[in-house]
Formats: C-alpha cells, sequence, structure tokens
C-alpha cells in the first residue's frame, strides 16, 4: 500500500495541500473536509503494514495536515500565514506600533474594565462594543487581503487583532468571576 498524499514539498502551501483557493474568507466545511479526506488516508493505521518509508511519509504527511489545519483555522493565524506567503511579516515581536485613535480607544477599554471591574451590566455593555469591534476589523481584514491584496495595511490590523484578542479574554475572564 503506498501513501496516495503526494508529499508536501516546501513549495506547497497549506491553502494548495488542501486544494483551496489563498482566502482570508475560507470556506471552513471544505477546509475540514479537506483535512478529513487526507487523514484518512494518511491515518498510521492504514499503513501500519506498509515499510518504514512508507509508514513515515503518512505520519509526515498527518502531522503537516494537521499543523495546515490549525493555522486555517484560526483566522488571525490564517492572515499571519497569508501575509507571510507574500513576503509580509507582521512582524509581532518587535513592531508593536499602533494608530493613536486605536492606542486611545485600548487605554479607554483597560479604563473601563479598571474602574468598573465589579459592575455585570457595564463590562457586558463593553464586550458587546470589543465585540463590534472586532468584528468590524475582521471585515476591513477580509477587504485588506481578499480585494486589495495590501498585505502591509493587513499585518498591522492583524497586530491589532491581537490586542483585542488579549483584551477580550481579560474582560471574559472578569465577567466570568462576576457570574
Amino acid at each position: 500500500m503506498s501513501v496516495v498524499v503526494a508529499n508536501p514539498s516546501a513549495s506547497d502551501d497549506y491553502f494548495h495541500f488542501f486544494g483551496l483557493e489563498q482566502r482570508f474568507n475560507l470556506d471552513l466545511p471544505a477546509l475540514d473536509q479537506a483535512y478529513l479526506a487526507i487523514q484518512k488516508e494518511v491515518h498510521p493505521d492504514r499503513h501500519a503494514r506498509g515499510s518504514d518509508t512508507e509508514q513515515r511519509l503518512a505520519m509526515q504527511m498527518a502531522t503537516f495536515a494537521n499543523t495546515a489545519l490549525q493555522t486555517l483555522k484560526n483566522p488571525i493565524q490564517r492572515g499571519l500565514y497569508l501575509c507571510q506567503l507574500h513576503g509580509v511579516d507582521a512582524k509581532l515581536e518587535t513592531n508593536t506600533a499602533m494608530p493613536p485613535a486605536f492606542l486611545m480607544k485600548q487605554m479607554e477599554w483597560r479604563e473601563s474594565l479598571d474602574e468598573k471591574a465589579e459592575d455585570l451590566p457595564s463590562l457586558e455593555v463593553l464586550m458587546v462594543e470589543v465585540e463590534q469591534v472586532k468584528q468590524a476589523t475582521f471585515a476591513e481584514l477580509t477587504q485588506a487581503l481578499d480585494a486589495a491584496k495590501n498585505y502591509a495595511r493587513a499585518a498591522e490590523l492583524l497586530r491589532g487583532l491581537l490586542f483585542i484578542d488579549r483584551f477580550a479574554i481579560e474582560l471574559d475572564d472578569a465577567i466570568s468571576a462576576l457570574v
């Protein structure tokens, strides 16, 4: 028995690996379906009686498929990956520069969280606002990646989304502590 799926080469990207178009606005059910089809082919049980090479190749393919799936399923990771594919490094570790309006909004949210840490209705209102900003940023990110192909702008938006995501987690924890 030989492995049906071709070995991913360095030139293959995760989208190509799953037979999907390189898009931020991804068809997630199609991604899941492609992943399951590949996993069915490379599952170690299918290759238990194969040669060592076939078993090793199947394991490599399964690992690659898992990594690709996790990257493409997470919208922020998918966006960063698209930027990377087009030569734009978001420089998450070193570039924390944000537009002044965004920084002001972040400071406002933090103050609200600190001041209203015991006020559940206020925290819930803040969560609605944070989610609205997050959804608006995702819409802008979709435009930047899929329509404009503006990967530098997308990288900036993704850095902002990471801030928003972290704050949303803190806010959710504060709300959970009160419920």
